[in-house]
């Protein structure tokens, strides 16, 4: 995967800051969105993320994710 890339969620994820669901949980299996960012580094820092790939969805939606929750469409 790289950065640009149209990826969708394959697993089954549950978060909590969806802006239509108003702190409830929501899972977001099956939904599409493009990879903004693989973080690697934090303030000019390497860091191991847990959770490396940032997907945006939607305007004000972002989540992270690590590579066997998404795939390249």
């Amino acid at each position: 995967m790289k950065i640009g890339d149209r990826v969708q969620v394959t697993k089954s994820v549950i978060v909590y800051h969806h802006p239509k669901s108003k702190q409830k949980p929501m899972d977001i299996k099956g939904m599409e969105g493009e990879l903004i960012d693989i973080v690697t580094e934090w303030q000019g820092r390497p860091v191991s993320a847990n959770f490396p790939y940032l997907v945006k969805f939607e305007k004000k939606f972002k989540a992270h994710f690590q590579e066997h929750e998404l795939k390249v469409i």
